[in-house]
């Protein structure tokens, strides 16, 4: 077997791009370039730092920190150390969160930003296995056990001054193939976070794997949005850009959250991405901005917005592998659409970009087609951490919305009922692969490892099945099914998801049926939408009145799937909510009923409501004017 780990996967980069842009960062006026051989230097100095402080082959680090140069060259320094990275999400607020996974990864060392120091701070004392905390950015003082970032670039420094390079990359270039590089936290969608092993060999792997399906080359720019430590980010948003000699922008930190945030529609001018990964809360934020956009400019551009929409979703239709026919006749007028308002559209994500690539929870396919007639498509991928985590993506050689696109290559791939058994092509069941982006296992979980891996086979727990051509349609959690009182099944996702896309009252939805005479549903609402209907009619929320009106138009919007309702058929009725329960506050990450990649965490959910859910089950919860769903209005 050839070896081919991330350092040498770095070096091979470094090679034959020396000279090319690697990464782009803002921190003052402007992005300052880095080149490949400049960020050589400064993994050199660190990895030699790190080596001086005492870092050891196979010790674990964490990393905590805003997505910057320093979090993708702190990585792959850690490895010239022989270390594994334990990357960790800027959005975990709860100290038992941080705790949880710096004491089962046994980290010794942690890498952080000045903006989330306090965060460790706050539970140093609790962590006697960590020597040492290295801080990116300059403090007035620091307290026991933390270093500055300059202090080990020093240390590096002399290191270098006294052995030569290839002493140095002894340690490096003893990894192998299967040596572990990063243990990365899942989100614990049903229980307790698990540490997803991941060796140098699944992320080359996978980042091969993930080449077969887009074609970049080293003129190619994209600006990652999401947070580093998503394995998507990590394999998509800056190895594969590395192994192309291609060039990473990270956006600009600010001083809080939302002002990072704010920064990204502004980096996406000036970056001139290519491409840019994405997650369905962020395109709906993108959707929601440029129609505002438009509305500002008046009813006539809004009129000529939404007309040029509907000509060009038909042109385009749900795939390219479809004969266009009598469509193609549409042609010039997509172009003149195209020229007089889609190409103004485009000019506010940098004029080059070429599509978005859409992973964590399943695109709605309106929004699909929202995003292909504007002319910049959102291709549907999917995987998992435990796979690296691509396993397959539509993209601009052959898509089709709904699916999630053609299988990696090579991996193999097979949809197997709940007894493991392989079921014929069309029919659904598990999602189960095999290949070399497979993790090595869970950290320190060999139960849960020896379930999820078997035989070599990775046992996703997602629900989906292969079409004759060629192509993965996911429909949700195996696991999260609705299970109906004559045990008959059913994923919940796509309704959910209609639910919220049909509906501006409906926030978010979690269906539930548990062997049950009928689903029910938790319903967030909208209260501002809400608020602007009943003002039409003179009425408020404030009022028992308005509130019960309120209570109408979700029943509405729900009533829109069922019998009679607009999109009748889309769903089979028994799976549909016969009542709902409307809650009073939203699943949030701080709540935990949501996590890092904007999934439910439905056990969390199902534990919190549970008594909402038992009252559904009653004649009078059944009933939509209910007391409790009158009070969840205030």
């Amino acid at each position: 077997m050839i070896k081919k780990t991330l350092v040498d996967l770095f070096e091979e980069s470094v090679n034959k791009y020396s000279n090319n842009t690697f990464l782009l960062e803002k921190t003052g006026k402007e992005f300052t370039p880095t080149t490949y051989a400049e960020v050589k230097e400064q993994v050199y100095r660190l990895g030699a730092g790190l080596r001086a402080l005492g870092v050891k082959k196979g010790d674990t680090m964490a990393l905590l920190s805003e997505g910057r140069n320093m979090w993708i060259i702190g990585e792959l320094a850690m490895f010239y150390a022989g270390a594994i990275n334990v990357p960790l999400s800027i959005k975990l607020e709860e100290s038992n969160d941080l705790l949880f996974r710096l004491i089962h990864g046994d980290v010794k060392y942690i890498m952080v930003s000045g903006n989330q120091l306090k965060k460790i701070r706050l539970i140093i004392d609790q962590l006697p296995a960590v020597e040492k905390v290295i801080v990116f950015d300059a403090q007035e003082s620091y307290q026991s056990k933390e270093i500055a970032l300059q202090e080990v670039l020093e240390m590096g420094d002399q290191y270098l001054a006294t052995h030569t390079i290839e002493e140095f990359k002894e340690v490096a270039d003893s990894i192998v193939n299967d040596d572990y590089a990063t243990i990365t936290y899942t989100s614990g969608t049903t229980a307790d976070p698990k540490g997803v092993v991941l060796t140098h060999r699944n992320y080359t792997a996978n980042v091969e794997q993930s080449l077969t399906l887009v074609g970049i080359d080293q003129t190619w720019r994209t600006l990652i949005i999401l947070p580093l430590d998503h394995c998507f980010a990590h394999v998509v948003g800056f190895y594969i850009m590395m192994s192309r000699g291609a060039t990473v922008a990270t956006v600009q930190v600010g001083r809080n959250p939302l002002e990072t945030l704010k920064n990204i529609p502004l980096n996406i001018r000036e970056v001139k991405p290519h491409f840019i990964l994405s997650v369905p809360a962020l395109a709906k934020t993108f959707k929601k901005n440029i129609e505002q956009g438009i509305r500002a400019k008046g009813t006539l551009t809004w009129k000529l917005f939404k007309y040029g929409m509907k000509i060009t979703q038909i042109y385009y239709g749900d795939s390219n592998l479809d004969n266009k026919g009598l469509r193609y006749l549409l042609k010039p007028l997509v172009a003149l659409f195209d020229k007089i308002i889609f190409s103004k559209v485009r000019a506010n994500f940098g004029g080059n970009l070429r599509f978005f690539i859409g992973g964590g929870a399943l695109l709605d396919k309106d929004l699909q087609k929202f995003y292909v007639g504007v002319g910049i498509p959102m291709f549907q991928g999917y995987g998992l951490s435990e796979a690296t985590p691509v396993i397959s993506s539509n993209g601009p050689e052959l898509y089709r919305f709904g699916s999630s696109g053609k299988l990696v290559q090579p991996i193999e791939l097979k949809i197997c009922d709940s007894e493991g058994k392989e079921l014929p092509l069309g029919e659904m069941g598990e999602i189960v692969v095999k290949g070399e982006n497979v993790m090595a296992g869970y950290w320190k979980n060999p139960e849960s490892t020896a379930e999820t891996v078997r035989d070599g086979y990775l046992y996703t727990g997602d629900l989906g099945y292969m079409t004759k051509e060629g192509l993965l349609y996911v429909k949700g959690r195996f696991k999260s099914l609705l299970i109906s009182s004559d045990g008959e099944k059913y994923s919940p996702e796509g309704i959910e998801e209609s639910l919220v896309e049909h509906s501006p009252y409906i926030d978010q939805v979690m269906l539930y049926n548990n062997q049950s005479a009928y689903t029910t549903a938790l319903i967030v609402p909208n209260k501002e939408q809400l608020k602007r209907r009943l003002a039409e009619d003179g009425l408020t929320l404030d009022t028992e009145e308005g509130r019960i009106a309120a209570l109408r138009r979700i029943e509405k919007a729900v009533n829109k799937f069922k019998k009679g309702g607009e999109f009748e058929g889309q769903f089979p009725e028994r799976w549909l909510p016969s009542c709902f329960a409307v809650l009073a506050e939203p699943f949030t990450e701080q709540n935990q009923m949501i996590n890092s990649t904007m999934k439910m965490v439905r056990g969390k959910i199902e534990k919190a409501y549970d008594a909402r859910i038992k009252y559904m089950y009653t004649a009078e919860g059944k009933t939509l004017d209910n007391q409790q769903n009158i009070d969840a209005l205030k």
